[in-house]
């Protein structure tokens, strides 16, 4: 499952959906929004998407996942919209029958959604400045 969320979730509820009796090892990646980048005070950010190839492309990632790792149950949330300090920015879980496949497809999923998703991060600086993340070139239209 792969998901696009502008409201908070509850992590339980995803693990829960990873559960099953032929799975012995669980691993997960949660992403939460921290008070500083580059030495910069952050205040919040702001993630914005384009939903539609978003879930397109997060779905595909999944399914990639799927033929590389068959026996490996996975999901991925991914918030939007504004986000405070410390609140849950994305949260990527994989269960398996053992520990290594578990970690390798977590890993997996989270540098391909963070590469290939079309989402994109502004944050907000306690000295009254904003700056897009990853996106060089975009405010300033080059």
């Amino acid at each position: 499952m792969f998901d696009i969320r502008e409201e908070k979730f509850e992590v339980d509820d995803l693990k829960r959906q990873l559960v099953a009796p032929e799975c012995g090892g669980f691993v997960c990646f949660e992403g939460w929004v921290r008070d500083h980048h580059q030495g910069r005070a952050v205040k919040g950010l702001r993630y914005t998407v384009y939903r539609e190839l978003a879930l397109k492309e997060g779905r595909r990632i999944i399914d990639e996942a799927h033929e590389r790792w068959p026996d490996v149950k996975v999901c991925c949330v991914h918030r939007v919209g504004m986000l405070d300090i410390g609140d849950l920015a994305v949260w990527v879980g994989a269960s398996s029958a053992h520990r290594n496949e578990a970690f390798e497809v977590c890993r997996f999923l989270i540098d391909e959604v963070k590469s290939r998703v079309p989402i994109w991060k502004e944050e907000f600086y306690a000295d009254g400045t904003s700056e897009w993340m990853g996106c060089s070139g975009c405010a300033s239209g080059k």
